[in-house]
């Protein structure tokens, strides 16, 4: 807008909660710069509910057509799909959206044989952008709801179907990428089944996989400088925190990896200024790129350290400075077995009606690798199911003659009294990545199976297919009703 050079741009990241994809469209931004840059002073922009509902990008509405076959004895042999994203009335990232809705539209399974078809659409809707899942909670919706379908023509259960099919270490992905050592999502399915078995027919379960790292070739770069000063150890990283936790899982993979208290180390925070460039929040990829770099800086400073016999004041003033790449390949890079992606996280969740229909537990079994944080994925997976059930049940962004009519108030976020027992099961195999510890990333993964195990514990309960979202015909749909 200025014409600057990027040096005279100084950006400090704040503590301000969860991005969930809308921190990666300009908002206040360039009006806020503008106005300091003609006033001289500080400038504070502040949306006001009704304009931030209006202007912020929403999740994609998709329609789709999937097709799915399998043999007699329900391993998959094919699947033919096509999805068209409503964008609104500006792009945003309707593009790297509908290519992850595309890229995992086929599932965590193994089979080859696959035509996908992905359109997006401007239209005179408001703008839809990134949200949490990136296109895959619309693409695995369609798929997990179509396994159940397909179990059935079959003669066996949703749970054996996605077993026979699930994706195992060393096989191959859709994509054509081999499956890594890491890969649990047959033991998050094994972890889920004593429920499966306990609270049947009463229940629906569904499996997704979701990217760790940015990949399919394109630039990711974790960075990270240590410094000891005055007897502590500085972090510098550009890694944002929104909420997810990097910073603090950072502070314990140096006091891992040096063996220090973590009252030894200061997380200095994101400041473009002074910290190197770690790339964007956004892909679930921070704990693994970015903490990769902190791990390898951390064993130069243990070197270094156990040189200077433990004394940490010997070191002060020292810089240390690592970084991490993993190149990927392009989509449709003419290579044998192309890595599209670092890692791939996996998830299981299962959840349980009452008698009367409500939802009244959910449990929740995730593959993100080594746990670095339990009571952040914890927290992690308590919102991205919630944020799945009101997508699934209860939310509904109304427009009029593509003019929103919704107020915060009549969105249908679910209240405290509707919200069900949450149990999260964490998956760790003894053999994980050899990077960032063997961490994956939770972010994303948290908000996307829990939509199509709702859709799939109604349809077992009355044979009825509910395509839509938010779902008609349920307990939520039907009290409002009333």
């Amino acid at each position: 807008m200025f014409g600057w050079d990027p040096e005279k741009v100084v950006v400090e990241n704040k503590l301000v909660g969860g991005g969930f994809g809308g921190k990666e469209d300009v908002t206040t931004q360039h009006i806020s710069a503008l106005c300091a840059y003609k006033l001289n002073r500080p400038v504070k922009a502040k949306f006001s509910r009704d304009e931030s509902l209006a202007f912020h990008p929403k999740r994609h509405a998709m329609h789709g057509t999937f097709t799915l076959g399998c043999d007699e004895n329900g391993i998959f042999t094919g699947l033919d799909c096509d999805i068209y994203f409503d964008t609104g009335a500006y792009a945003s990232l309707c593009g790297p959206v509908l290519e992850r809705a595309c890229t995992h539209a086929v599932g965590p399974y193994c089979y080859q044989n696959h035509d996908i078809r992905g359109y997006g659409y401007y239209t005179n809707n408001p703008p839809a952008g990134a949200f949490r899942g990136f296109g895959v909670c619309q693409s695995e919706f369609a798929l997990e709801s179509v396994i159940d379908l397909l179990a059935e023509k079959v003669g066996i259960s949703p749970w054996e179907i996605r077993y026979r099919n699930a994706i195992e270490p060393e096989k191959v992905l859709p994509n054509g990428q081999i499956a890594d050592c890491s890969t649990a999502l047959k033991e998050t399915l094994e972890a889920v089944k004593p429920y499966y078995d306990k609270y049947y027919p009463n229940v629906g379960l569904a499996c997704a996989m979701k990217n760790a790292g940015v990949g399919v070739g394109l630039p990711d770069t974790g960075r990270a400088r240590l410094k000891i000063n005055d007897g502590k150890i500085e972090i510098y990283c550009g890694a944002s925190d929104i909420g997810q936790g990097c910073a603090t899982v950072f502070v314990q993979m140096v006091s891992e990896s040096l063996g220090l208290p973590k009252s030894k180390i200061k997380n200095m925070g994101s400041n473009s200024e002074v910290d190197p460039d770690s790339g964007t929040t956004s892909g679930s990829r921070q704990t693994l790129i970015s903490g990769e770099a902190i791990r390898r800086v951390s064993v130069e400073v243990k070197a270094a350290l156990d040189e200077a016999g433990g004394d940490l004041d010997k070191l002060n003033g020292r810089e240390f400075y690592a970084e991490y790449f993993e190149p990927t390949d392009k989509l449709g890079a003419d290579v044998p077995f192309p890595k599209s992606h670092v890692a791939y996280a996996y998830a299981t969740h299962l959840v349980v009606l009452d008698d009367e229909g409500k939802v009244s537990k959910v449990i929740a079994a995730h593959d993100s690798g080594k746990v670095v944080n339990p009571i952040s994925i914890q927290g992690q997976i308590e919102g991205g199911v919630l944020m799945s059930l009101g997508y699934a049940l209860t939310e509904d962004f109304k427009l009029q003659d593509c003019v929103p009519k919704s107020k915060f108030g009549t969105l249908g976020l679910m209240r405290s009294v509707d919200i069900p027992e949450i149990q999260a099961i964490y998956v760790e195999k003894k053999e994980l990545l050899g990077v960032a510890y063997g961490s994956k990333g939770i972010g994303e993964i948290a908000t996307i199976p829990t939509a199509p195990a709702v859709q799939n514990a109604y349809y077992k309960r009355d044979g009825k297919l509910r395509p839509k979202l938010p779902m008609d015909d349920t307990y939520y749909s039907n009290k409002k009703k009333k």
